[in-house]
């Protein structure tokens, strides 16, 4: 069974860090591009960060955040600071397969920044 399991979201005052995490089971973790994507209120879902071959950025987090992957453990990182209230949203982890559009999202984790 396919699991995607987010954490580490949480309140914090603008300015402030956090180190959202992604646990993958259920599938071979290194043959899988991974993703951040947030959803705000009223808004679209939309992709903040990706790590493959390489890693690309969504302009609004460029220098602020950071994505990174443990294959070992299976898991995927997302490093934010210098957090702004306009970063609050829903942080979904997806994996994409590679040459692929199958995919799998988790459940999200919520990142509430107070101004």
């Amino acid at each position: 069974q396919v699991q995607l399991v987010e954490s580490g979201g949480d309140l914090v005052q603008s300015g402030g860090s956090l180190r959202l995490s992604c646990v993958a089971s259920g599938f071979t973790f290194s043959s899988y591009a991974m993703s951040w994507h947030r959803q705000a209120p009223g808004k679209e879902r939309e992709l903040v960060a990706s790590i493959d071959s390489g890693t690309r950025y969504a302009d609004s987090v460029k220098g602020r955040f950071t994505i990174s992957r443990d294959n070992a453990k299976n898991t995927v990182f997302l490093q934010m600071s210098s957090l702004k209230p306009e970063d609050t949203a829903v942080y979904y982890c997806r994996a994409r397969r590679y040459f692929s559009t199958m995919a799998y999202w988790g459940q999200g984790t919520q990142v509430t920044v107070s101004s």
